[in-house]
């Protein structure tokens, strides 16, 4: 349904210091949005009918280019690291006011207001200002809409002006290189210069909520996907990029919740966003029907490449960038969930692309081992991902999203124990990654078995299933698995060479507990024992 066209008001214009411009686009449907790209050169239509287009320079974050203005509101409260990078406020105004004046330069800007929390009582009104229409469609898929009559007063709580053609002075705006994004409390505003990546204002937003939620709320913020059964149990997926979070979540047997973002409060899930912003590359019908089935007509699809000759997109071809992606509003998911609101979850499942080939596909964990992993966040990348990467590579990102985490991790961590054990969670940890061998030698686990084990846990049909405990990390690995090939179960019985697994396990082990050496302090005894045993 087309979202009808208001006049935007000019005393926000004024407050914007844009009452220059004219041509300014607001609140503009769908397809709309996408004839102004059209009409711009800023994508093409794919076979399908989705917007394509490519995001320039920058197909991914750039986190050593995102910071935080450290003034009296943030000074004492962020967690200042290598991804909360501190700014001082004289340089935000001089950012602002280049932004300002490099849109009052442009022939047209598109402006939206949108939403994001689907419970009310936490609801984040957010005003977006485009310099490019097919960001502004980016903003219409991913936050939540208003309706009509809520558009009449509209007061937004922060503003996110996004300016991809600005290229920053770094001597005089205090960044490190010509992009930037900019985050002010103080302010409640998000600004982005200089690079064209849609994920950067969703992550912008997820920021921020990461700071407000926990800190003045009490409610927890959490990088992960979440469904629901039909009987009202919840289940939370926590992972990084490239896990699984997405794809495992788009159950068609469970309504999907959200894909990426939510809180968890003393009676609710909720997803903070109106859309799915899942990654593409390999995408198949056969394997990700929901996913594959959206990329249709007011979804905007970044950085793929075409068969030859044609407008059909090759979701196998990397070339421009692994990190392909589609955004879709949550509708297009045909069981999504409206409300995107769930009830208390029974179940957690941590996912992890161990490329090492160690983790077992599937297991249990106890309390303890569960805060362990929380606090690590491990996954591994692959060889040839990145230059120079010739083996497995190991990451750990605390809670897993770390550069989305303005607060220390330990904040995050303790609430979710919390929330744990006063809700009885059983807690698993699910390797979507290798088996048989790391990468090069053993191969990708199946998604129709990870999908089984998942289904299985969900259904309480490992109850009553005898476990193993893992030698080196502890955790429960169950005997048998319906739907699943009781020998693929053990890690160890996969690898023809069984002491090279000894020495693997052994070898992630020893970086799980370097890793942990900077999260000793302040832990419970309890975590620390569940630490892997050399």
């Amino acid at each position: 349904m087309a979202v009808p066209t208001f006049t935007f008001p000019k005393k926000a214009l004024i407050r914007l210091g844009l009452i220059k411009r004219e041509n300014i686009h607001y609140q503009l449907s769908p397809e709309e949005l996408i004839q102004d790209s059209l009409r711009k050169g800023e994508g093409i239509l794919n076979n399908t009918g989705a917007l394509v287009i490519k995001t320039g320079e920058f197909t991914g974050r750039s986190p050593k280019d995102k910071f935080i203005v450290k003034d009296e509101i943030t000074e004492k409260t962020v967690h200042w690291n290598e991804f909360n990078l501190p700014i001082d406020p004289a340089y935000f105004d001089i950012i602002h006011k280049e932004i300002k004046n490099y849109l009052d330069q442009q022939e047209e800007i598109w402006i939206r207001d949108c939403y994001a929390c689907a419970d009310p009582r936490f609801k984040l009104n957010i005003r977006i200002i485009n310099e490019k229409p097919s960001n502004n469609l980016f903003a219409y898929n991913m936050f939540l809409r208003p309706a009509e009559d809520e558009l009449e007063n509209f007061v937004p709580d922060w503003q996110v002006i996004s300016a991809p053609g600005l290229k920053l002075d770094p001597r005089k705006c205090g960044t490190r290189q010509q992009n930037a994004a900019v985050v002010s409390f103080k302010h409640k505003m998000i600004l982005i210069a200089g690079s064209g990546y849609t994920g950067e204002i969703k992550k912008g937003i997820f920021t921020i909520l990461n700071y407000i939620l926990p800190q003045e709320k009490n409610v927890l913020s959490m990088h992960c996907s979440a469904n629901m059964g039909h009987d009202g149990d919840t289940a939370i997926f926590f992972g990084l990029s490239g896990t699984g979070k997405t794809t495992l979540s788009a159950d068609p047997n469970r309504k999907l919740i959200g894909d990426d973002e939510h809180a968890w409060t003393n009676d609710t899930i909720f997803n903070f966003e109106g859309g799915c912003y899942a990654k593409t590359i390999g995408l198949t019908e056969d394997k990700e029907p929901e996913i594959y089935r959206s990329i249709r007509c007011g979804a905007l699809v970044e950085n793929v490449s075409f068969f030859a000759g044609t407008n059909k997109i090759n979701f196998d071809d990397g070339s421009v960038t692994e990190n392909t992606r589609v955004s879709y509003p949550l509708d297009y998911i045909s069981n999504a969930l409206e409300p995107s609101i769930g009830k208390l979850p029974k179940n957690i499942f941590f996912l992890t692309c161990d490329a090492f080939g160690v983790l077992p596909p599937i297991s249990k964990l106890s309390p303890g081992q569960a805060m362990y992993q929380f606090i690590s966040g491990y996954t591994a990348k692959v060889a040839g991902t990145e230059a120079g990467v010739t083996e497995p590579k190991s990451t750990f990102s605390a809670c897993f999203g770390a550069p989305f985490l303005p607060l220390h991790p330990g904040k995050y961590a303790s609430m979710l124990g919390q929330k744990m054990r006063e809700n009885q969670v059983n807690v698993w940890m699910i390797n979507t990654g290798w088996t048989g061998g790391p990468y090069g030698t053993g191969h990708r686990m199946q998604l129709k078995y990870t999908r089984a084990m998942i289904t299985a846990a969900l259904e309480g049909k490992l109850n009553m299933i005898e476990f193993d405990q893992h030698p080196v990390f502890g955790m429960m690995i169950p005997a048998e698995c319906p739907g699943v090939p009781s020998d693929i179960l053990n890690p160890r019985n996969t690898w023809a060479d069984k002491s090279a697994y000894d020495a693997r396990a052994k070898f992630l082990a020893g970086l799980f507990i370097k890793n942990f050496e900077k999260y000793r302090d302040g832990v419970f005894p309890e975590v620390l024992e569940a630490s892997p045993k050399l």
